[in-house]
């Protein structure tokens, strides 16, 4: 037996198959609110990562089977299909996978060699490539499984009906019109639900859920959530509080987009984050800062993406300025 303060080894393998299991909720609730789309994204996304990495492993002569059992692949296949809309078609979520896998992680040397978060490349990397399709999201019982299928295998995009704007675009138009938030609310009843975008608040529900059951299994800090969740909040809560007719409320800005499951899976990626425990909260803050930013006065609905590229460049800066001081010396204040 190991005494009490030695923790027992934790091998990648397990875990990245914890945080498969943690984004399950999150992925049921998506399926309940907006379709089973979004398992068939899963699949493709899964296949696309496991092919492309195991092609560059076999071109690099690594071996194959040590890293592709290790899951990371699968997780930042996964969040990919997550952040894109469940009714893009397949060929972009596969060039998305191939763009994270092969361009943001391998080509930099593979799990732990990467500056960037691969997921968040891809998204950036699609967006700007192909806005109009990153913008078609689907309505909550707006397609049942055969249209989602129909639109993903390369049918003819007649999406009237199907699609919807999302609570932040919806909010962001509004108030471009000079109506003010509450007006902007009221008018899109079909758009908004008691927190965030209808349909919406559950899947951050569940991201909540599985966020905190990888919190208990003790698999992320908790300095990652709280930095990101206060930085966002106190953000949105300022401007609120100052005019509540133009900024929406803070619970409004967690419960919609991206926020909880970049709170929980993707400012909590060990490898493109800061190291030093205040660090680690300086960057999720900055992270939630800035999303909060381009949410409100970007071009972007939703900013997330941007903001951990961003702040993925900033890490070596925030692991220099909170490394703390090693035990028994004196730290230096000449750099």
């Amino acid at each position: 037996m190991t005494s009490p303060h030695i923790r027992q080894p934790t091998s990648v393998q397990r875990v990245m198959m914890t945080v498969l299991a943690a984004l399950l909720p999150g992925i049921a609730a998506y399926v309940w609110q907006i379709g089973a789309g979004i398992l068939v994204n899963l699949a493709i996304a899964t296949v696309t990562a496991l092919a492309a990495e195991a092609l560059v492993l076999r071109l690099r002569k690594r071996a194959l089977w040590i890293t592709l059992s290790d899951g990371s692949a699968v997780v930042t296949a996964w969040l990919i299909a997550l952040i894109l809309p469940s009714i893009v078609p397949w060929w972009l979520t596969v060039i998305a996978v191939l763009v994270a896998i092969v361009g943001a992680k391998q080509l930099y040397g593979g799990i732990g060699q990467n500056p960037f978060n691969p997921a968040m490349a891809a998204y950036c990397a699609m967006i700007i490539a192909y806005p109009a399709l990153m913008s078609q999201w689907p309505a909550v019982d707006g397609a049942d499984f055969a249209t989602q299928l129909h639109l993903i295998f390369g049918g003819s995009r007649e999406i009237d009906g199907v699609t919807g704007a999302t609570a932040l675009d919806t909010l962001r138009t509004g108030l471009s019109n000079q109506k003010d938030v509450h007006t902007v609310f009221a008018s899109n009843a079909e758009t908004f639900g008691f927190a965030g975008g209808r349909g919406w608040e559950w899947i951050a529900a569940g991201y909540l859920v599985g966020g905190l059951f990888l919190l208990a299994r003790r698999i992320i800090s908790w300095h990652l959530p709280l930095g990101f969740i206060v930085g966002m909040g106190l953000m949105a809560g300022v401007f609120w509080l100052i005019a509540p007719a133009s900024f929406p409320s803070p619970l409004f800005h967690l419960a919609s987009g991206g926020a909880m499951l970049a709170a929980f899976f993707i400012v909590t990626d060990p490898v493109t984050g800061a190291s030093s425990a205040l660090g680690k909260f300086v960057f999720a803050a900055g992270v939630g800062i800035i999303a909060w930013i381009i949410r409100t006065f970007g071009v972007y609905p939703d900013g997330i993406a941007f903001a951990v590229l961003l702040m993925n460049i900033c890490v070596p800066l925030i692991n220099h300025a909170t490394q703390p001081t090693p035990t028994g010396q004196r730290k230096d204040t000449r750099s």
